[in-house]
């Protein structure tokens, strides 16, 4: 559950509390500056997808999630990229994750602005990180091939010389630019399977942002002392192309049994 300062007018048996929790702090880090506008369109073209896998950590993803770990937890150089919707959504588990897995925290933005980027990394801050990559002159490296302002990125031990990055919410054009320099394993949590992000990720998690984060956690404090060759073997095994296959399968077959079901809801007749 997303904790949130709007529970006390949001019933506790409303259908869709959870939803309107996680638009009230988008909207929240919207009028703080650190969501761009355009923030808010993408976090409503997910939920979409949402629910047509329920609303729910689907098997698929729950994979994933467990081998994304495993390459966390085995990586020379792993850094976790922020954008101004995961610093609103999951701030602490991000940082959380991030000590977990000893992984650098970088902000990463395609608006980006100096406020901005000040701003999220105080957020992260505030939720117990030590240490913010990517903001104003750190970001003085740039990502080959990409042309926005995502290419700016840290030459301080950040997602210029990462061997792992993870890409909450992320920009597709990104995704690929990462993986062509080589030498990358990019980890996507984008619940859209048929976006430009998830063919283009190493790993991709089809699961909200803010359900897959913890799952994450848990899978990387399960397996912290599992033998170091027994996780790389699962990340050499793991096929996205099957995961993804998986994924569509399960809505296909979730929407077929939703419309031989009934769609409507039933009411008490008069």
């Amino acid at each position: 559950m997303v904790e949130d300062s709007h529970a006390s007018w949001v019933p506790p048996n409303h259908p869709r509390r959870e939803s309107l929790f996680i638009r009230e702090r988008l909207v929240d880090g919207f009028r703080d500056g650190y969501v761009a506008f355009q923030g808010l369109i993408a976090h409503g073209r997910g939920e979409c997808f949402d629910y047509l896998v329920g609303e729910s950590t689907i098997p698929p993803a729950l994979t994933a999630e467990r081998v994304a770990a495993a390459a966390l937890l085995t990586a020379s150089h792993p850094v976790i990229s922020v954008n101004g919707n995961t610093a609103t959504l999951a701030p602490r588990q991000i940082v959380e994750l991030s000590k977990l897995i000893n992984a650098k925290l970088e902000v990463n933005l395609f608006y980006r602005t100096r406020e901005r980027e000040e701003l999220i990394a105080r957020v992260l801050r505030e939720s117990g990180a030590e240490e913010v990559l990517g903001v104003a002159d750190d970001a003085s490296c740039t990502i080959p091939e990409l042309f926005s302002e995502r290419r700016r990125v840290s030459c301080r031990g950040g997602i210029y010389t990462a061997d792992v990055v993870l890409v909450p919410l992320e920009d597709g054009d990104r995704t690929e630019a990462l993986r062509k320099m080589g030498g990358k394993t990019v980890i996507a949590i984008d619940l859209n399977p048929l976006s430009r992000t998830s063919r283009a990720a190493s790993i991709t998690i089809v699961d909200n942002v803010i359900r897959a984060i913890p799952n994450m956690i848990k899978f990387a404090g399960e397996m912290r002392e599992m033998p170091r060759d027994e996780l790389v073997n699962m990340v050499r095994n793991f096929n996205n192309e099957e995961n993804l296959r998986s994924v569509l399968t399960f809505i296909r077959d979730r929407l077929s049994e939703l419309a031989s079901k009934g769609i409507t809801l039933e009411f008490p007749k008069p």
